[in-house]
Parts: structure tokens; C-alpha cells; sequence
């Protein structure tokens, strides 16, 4: 039967751990003596840190981006919060500038009222204007069943913007001043000037410079910017008194014939909001 471990390495065995026992012995010592720990400790605690050192880098690592990840989520929670808020804020705004234009229509509108003490007043509000009819027409809000009829003046702001020209239920169709349109009825005007009235027609609109034109002026009387211009009542459709505008500047035709007369208009014809439908009290409409 074969030995199994021979005589030289159990010697080599019993010295080699004597030299382990003498190494911690003197590791113990020298480390008693120099109160730094043995020598198999600091190596068991280098390489302990060395070990930790390594298991931090990922670990910080990810924690570090854990954290960014998180502080864009709030960042991008708080951003949703914020944009939401302005657009409170806008709509608020918008709100708020609609209020004070129907503030502002209304009390232009209860001043025109005063000013129509033979005139019965209903009040009514622009429902539909087209793009395509602009500048001849709009719908408002009230019809027979508030008394509208059919040529009745329909004033807006300061003064005259149309008259109605179709009458349904609950809603109507105002023709308004500035209809250039060839079936167009026409509204009949006067100037107040200086040396006498003049009396003339509404002929076209000049959308550019929001005024209205009364062409083919052949009178004498001098006219000059300023003048006010209301309804002559001549035709018998629309009453005499109404104000229409201020003479805004006097002009020659193209063959320099007659004058060509520019009016402001009292009425803002491009923002048209609530108006005032006035209903004759002698006679009726």
C-alpha cells in the first residue's frame, strides 16, 4: 500500500505552519507594539475596501442617475402645471377683453337710446355675420316676435348702421350702410353744412379707410370736414334725424364735375356686437 503523504512533505507541512503561526504571532506583536492592526487584518480590510470601492462606482452611478430621472420627471410635471396655468390665464384674458367690449357696446348703447326719444328701442345681438356678406349684412337675435318689421333703422355705437330688410320669428336680417351691392337700397343722407343742407345718397364704401362715400354732389353749398351727416328720410323708408357720420374729407370725381364727399361713419361698421333696432311711435313701422 503507497504511503500517502511521504516524510518531506509532512516536514514541508509542519514548517510551513509554523512560519504561518509565527507570522501571525509576529504580525500580533508588531501590531501591539505599533498599534496599527495585524498585518492579515489590514489585508482582509484593503481588500474588503477595494471591493467596495469597486461595488460603489455602478451603484453611485445609478443612484445618481435614479435621482436625474426623477428631478426630470418633477421638472416635466411641474412644466405641464405651468403651461396649464397660462393657459387659464389666456383664457381669462380673452374673458375679460369680451367683457369689456360688451361693456363698452352697451353703454354706447344706452346712451343712444337716450338720444331716441321718439323712438321705441329693442335691443338685439349680432348672432351671424358671413365673410362672403361682410360688408352688406349680418343676423341678429330678434324678430316678430319682438316687433321687428321689415325697414326698420338698425342703429349700432353712435349712430345709424342699416335697416332690416328680412324679418323671420325669432331672428332678422339687417342691410347694412355700406352694402355696395347693385340691388342695394340705397340710404338717403343730408349734410348739415354751413350755408345750407345737402342732400345726396350713400354710393360706396371704402373698406381701406372705413368710410363712407357720397358721390355726385353738384350743390354749391360749401362742405367742408366736420359737417354732420344724418338721414334725410327722403324715400320715406328710413326716418329723417338719424346720425350717420362727420364729413371726413371733400374730393373731386374723376372728370372733376362734382364732389365726391368721404364720411366717418359714427358707428365702428367692422365690430358690430349689439344693436338697437328703432320701432316709430307715431304711426308704427
Amino acid at each position: 500500500m503507497r504511503k500517502i503523504f511521504s516524510s518531506r512533505a509532512v516536514v514541508t507541512i509542519i514548517i510551513s505552519l509554523i512560519v504561518i503561526v509565527g507570522l501571525i504571532a509576529g504580525s500580533n506583536w508588531w501590531a501591539k507594539r505599533t498599534n496599527t492592526p495585524p498585518f492579515l487584518q489590514r489585508f482582509g480590510n484593503d481588500l474588503a475596501g477595494g471591493a467596495s470601492r469597486v461595488i460603489s462606482v455602478p451603484t453611485n452611478a445609478i443612484g445618481r442617475s435614479a435621482n436625474s430621472i426623477g428631478n426630470l420627471l418633477d421638472t416635466f410635471e411641474e412644466n405641464r402645471e405651468l403651461k396649464s396655468k397660462i393657459d387659464e390665464f389666456a383664457q381669462d384674458k380673452v374673458r375679460l377683453q369680451t367683457v369689456e367690449e360688451e361693456n363698452k357696446a352697451l353703454k354706447a348703447q344706452l346712451k343712444l337710446k337716450a338720444t331716441l326719444t321718439d323712438y321705441k328701442t329693442v335691443s338685439a345681438v349680432t348672432i351671424s355675420r358671413s365673410p362672403t356678406t361682410w360688408q352688406s349684412q349680418l343676423v341678429i337675435n330678434k324678430g316678430l316676435r319682438s316687433g321687428l318689421k321689415k325697414g326698420m333703422p338698425v342703429l349700432s355705437g353712435a349712430g345709424i348702421i342699416g335697416r332690416i330688410s328680412e324679418v323671420n320669428t325669432t331672428n332678422s336680417k339687417v342691410a347694412l350702410i355700406s352694402d355696395t351691392s347693385e340691388d342695394a337700397n340705397r340710404f338717403a343722407i343730408t349734410i348739415k353744412g354751413g350755408n345750407g343742407d345737402v342732400n345726396g345718397i350713400v354710393t360706396n364704401f371704402n373698406r381701406e379707410k372705413n368710410q363712407l362715400i357720397m358721390s355726385q354732389v353738384t350743390s354749391e353749398n360749401k362742405i367742408k370736414a366736420g359737417d354732420l351727416v344724418e338721414t334725410s328720410g327722403l324715400g320715406g323708408v328710413i326716418p329723417a334725424g338719424l346720425y350717420v357720420g362727420k364729413v371726413a374729407s371733400v374730393t373731386r370725381d374723376d372728370y372733376g364735375l362734382s364732389k365726391r364727399i368721404n364720411i366717418g361713419p359714427a358707428a365702428d361698421l367692422g365690430n358690430i356686437t349689439t344693436v338697437v333696432v328703432a320701432v316709430s311711435q307715431i304711426g308704427g313701422q
